[in-house]
């Protein structure tokens, strides 16, 4: 792996401004102390990728405003009025909303012509007079929004420093898996982990909806498999399962955050819910047993069936007209028990539906190993020890024009121990510490597949030994904010030196939040 260098690159002095700017600095070294006027701007996760320190900042008090500008505006305004919900918690303070641009307080300009920051990027500049918060899109607002939460105290009032903050991801996909099958979660647990990720500048959530152990989402046209496939879960519990109001509710919660909800419908194989739930789509028309144990690969759609596929069109179409985002993800990994030829003659057919529904196929890697449509995603959970010939295959389809997600089981699982005294989890991938889940380069990290064809990272958390909140909670924190800043930081900004005193500067916020993170004694808590 290259050498990543420190977080803030080289330092300028001109006048009595201090500048930094976060991307790949020759002469700076990881860990250095930043001088005293950067220190305030050290701790923002994930590091920016240019900071400049100047002078006094603005004490945002009881009279603060935040101003969303001139003109109509709606979305604008809506940013504004999340913006004041996530700030008036932790200020206690009023930080009413109102419309213009000009006097003191928090102040959001939209320019579709501001150079520099790309569809997610922005500006944040802090004086005596006010912050202004500049972004060509309202996402990038919403994002800026996230920096100056970091930049107040975790409670009560304070002061944003003086200074300027320009910004943007590296990637354009930053997202988290969680799985609700294996263990079953409700629509209000999961929009607290959204709640805990945005202010880290994740942009995607992926519901893993079905598998072997219960499917989770009502579907109309075949309404046995969420009211019987849904009634089990790991271990013999009640299982439970999301109506489309509560699915579409979260869909909506998230999209107002900028976090766009991908579905997953896991087929041929992780079927066994369905199977259960529908004796015609099993081959020999008889339906197995509900399964609620965790062994994987024994389960596979009838591919030689034309009802199969009336199946797969009616449910990928019921969940399609239920997400606005553009992904669809129909699974693909592990069907050890259906034939390679089967296989590729399903996920073909499967893919054509997916394009039908007006979706972007997203797969595991496996799909590389078939046919991947045209623009389809490869989503890689291999490891170290995953055959050459599998990687192979990856960088073949990646080299071909499939965008690439990088989740690398010996990084990214959530559900991986992070030593042997973790409680919940498994280790099949290896032990996965806050350092090694952080310490490698998306941009470089699998053969064969350039920077230019990895469409971001994702950190999934697989349920099988995690049926509480508090061990959600556990194992993804806080491996996730390492996730965050290697999908949004610029590469020359990486560095565990420094890295590792940003993560410790989130614990007070995470603290406030009441999440039961790991605390990792490689990182300097305060």
């Amino acid at each position: 792996m290259r050498v990543l260098r420190r977080t803030l690159g080289t330092l300028l002095a001109l006048g009595a401004a201090l500048s930094c700017t976060a991307a790949r600095g020759d002469d700076a070294r990881p860990g250095d102390d930043p001088p005293a006027a950067l220190a305030p701007f050290e701790g923002l996760l994930p590091a920016p990728v240019s900071v400049r320190a100047a002078g006094p900042g603005y004490a945002v008090g009881p009279g603060t405003v935040i101003r969303t500008g001139a003109g109509p505006g709606e979305e604008v305004r809506r940013v504004g009025e999340l913006l004041a919900e996530q700030l008036r918690g932790p200020s206690g303070l009023p930080l009413p909303v109102v419309g213009g641009s000009d006097g003191d307080g928090i102040r959001l300009r939209l320019d579709e012509e501001a150079e520099g920051v790309g569809d997610e990027g922005y500006r944040l500049e802090s004086a005596p007079g006010g912050v202004t918060l500049t972004a060509r899109t309202p996402a990038g607002l919403f994002h800026a929004g996230q920096t100056l939460r970091q930049l107040l105290p975790a409670a009560g009032p304070g002061t944003v420093p003086g200074g300027t903050v320009e910004d943007r991801p590296r990637f354009a996909y930053r997202g988290a898996m969680v799985d609700i099958a294996r263990h079953f979660f409700t629509v209000e647990q999961v929009k607290r982990y959204v709640d805990q990720l945005v202010p880290y500048k994740v942009n995607a959530l992926h519901v893993h909806l079905t598998d072997d152990q219960g499917w989770r989402l009502a579907v109309d046209s075949w309404p046995r498999l969420a009211e019987y496939g849904g009634g089990t879960e790991v271990g013999g519990g009640p299982g439970g399962y999301w109506t489309k109001e509560q699915y579409a509710d979260l869909v909506a919660y998230a999209g107002e955050r900028y976090v766009d909800v991908v579905p997953e419908i896991d087929m041929p194989g992780h079927v066994n819910a369905a199977l259960a739930s529908y004796a015609e789509l099993n081959c020999d028309g008889r339906a197995p047993e509900r399964y609620t144990g965790t062994k994987v690969g024994a389960s596979s759609l009838c591919v030689g069936k034309e009802r199969t596929y009336e199946f797969v069109d009616e449910v990928l179409g019921e969940v399609a007209e239920l997400t606005p985002g553009r992904y669809l993800h129909i699974g693909g990994d592990e069907a050890h028990s259906t034939p390679a030829a089967d296989y590729e003659a399903f996920m073909d057919r499967a893919q054509a539906v997916v394009g039908r529904h007006g979706k972007t196929v997203v797969a595991w890697h496996q799909l590389s190993a078939a046919a991947p449509a045209e623009g389809a995603v490869l989503q890689y959970w291999g490891h170290d020890r995953t055959a050459a010939a599998e990687k192979a295959a990856v960088a073949s389809a990646a080299q071909a024009g499939h965008p690439v997600i990088l989740s690398p089981s010996d990084r990214l699982y959530l559900d991986m121990k992070y030593d042997a005294a973790t409680k919940p989890g498994l280790t099949w991938a290896g032990y996965v510490p806050v350092e090694r889940a952080y310490s490698w380069d998306p941009g470089a990290h699998l053969a064969g597949v350039p920077e230019s064809a990895v469409l971001g990272v994702e950190a999934p958390l697989w349920t099988e030994t995690v049926a509480t909140r508090a061990d959600w909670e556990f194992m993804a924190f806080p491996r996730m904010l390492g996730l965050a800043e290697l999908g949004w930081s610029p590469a020359g900004s990486l560095g565990w030196d420094g890295y590792r005193k940003r993560l410790a500067a989130q614990g007070p916020r995470l603290d406030a939040q009441g999440v039961n993170y790991h605390r990792s004694p490689d990182v300097p808590w305060s």
